[in-house]
């Protein structure tokens, strides 16, 4: 879904449509998804990586449910129940498919090439909660577990890997 100015005006007049939208990331003209992806890496690489592993899964839960929310809000004034222009889900599935990643910057990118492979291939059960599970929990599952799947690869090939 293509959004005009005044459609995009509405949509960021409201809280939920920031922080649905990444504060923005979304809006991006071409792969937002994507766009939404590299964007998670500035609050992962400032804050998230030096956090303890359950402070990191703390906050990561507390973005999905806030994502959650926004995205009920969201899917709700815009009628359609995944709309690209949504991206928090791509920063909980990047956080996810990052939280055993090893410090070096070569994982980081890894853990990004690997999340948006799942994302957009969208494996069983990935594509089993895209398909059947709606509103605002259906546009953050599919994503959460692509990242969860995404970072289950990267930490076998980083245990492999020395």
């Amino acid at each position: 879904m293509s959004l005009d100015a005044a459609q995009r005006r509405a949509l960021l007049a409201h809280p939920a449509g920031w922080i649905a939208t990444g504060f923005g990331a979304g809006l991006a003209p071409v792969a937002p998804g994507t766009v939404g992806s590299a964007v998670a890496l500035i609050p992962y690489w400032l804050w998230l990586r030096d956090l303890p592993l359950a402070g990191y899964f703390v906050a990561v839960a507390l973005v999905f449910a806030l994502g959650i929310a926004a995205s009920r809000i969201v899917v709700a004034r815009t009628g359609v129940q995944d709309p690209g222009f949504v991206v928090v889900d791509e920063f909980v599935g990047q956080w996810l498919a990052l939280a055993l990643a090893p410090p070096a910057w070569w994982w980081i990118l890894v853990g990004f090439i690997l999340f948006r492979i799942f994302d957009v291939w969208k494996p069983w059960p990935v594509s089993w909660a895209d398909r059947n599970v709606h509103g605002g929990l259906g546009v953050m599952l599919d994503d959460a577990l692509a990242g969860v799947m995404a970072g289950a690869v990267l930490a076998a090939v980083a245990h492999v890997v020395p």
